[in-house]
């Protein structure tokens, strides 16, 4: 796997601009949100959502064989950008806490609502795992 940075640019904070990978096994995560195996929200917390919607994520990943060192792309979707903004530290430290320091390509973009109504977050990722 390659991380992709053009010579004279900066390194991106917490993403990657691009990666490059042989062909090999891919695993797709679908819209993972922020609730329990009983599919229960337990916080309305957005930083809480987030560290359990990456936890639900890596579990996912897990059963198909892959791990964070796998992730090629993220799709973030949230409800509200200042919210998100107002919390990056503490996202940035759940994200390292569970991801540890693998960081994909990725996008973040604001959504009106999710599918499910308590949601605050929801994450689809990529991953592929090299012969």
């Amino acid at each position: 796997m390659q991380t992709l940075l053009p010579e004279g640019w900066p390194r991106p904070k917490g993403y990657s601009n691009g990666i490059a990978v042989n062909a090999g096994r891919m695993v797709f995560v679908a819209g993972v949100v922020g609730w329990d195996k009983d599919e229960q929200f337990r916080s309305e917390n957005l930083v809480d959502q987030f560290r359990q919607t990456l936890m639900n994520t890596k579990a996912i990943m897990a059963e198909g064989g892959a791990g964070p060192e796998h992730m090629v792309r993220m799709t973030w979707y949230i409800t509200d950008k200042k919210d998100y903004l107002a919390n990056l530290r503490d996202i940035g430290a759940a994200y390292r806490d569970v991801m540890g320091k693998n960081y994909p390509a990725m996008a973040c973009v604001e959504v009106s609502a999710l599918m499910e109504d308590a949601a605050k977050i929801e994450i689809e990722t990529t991953c592929v795992i090299e012969p």
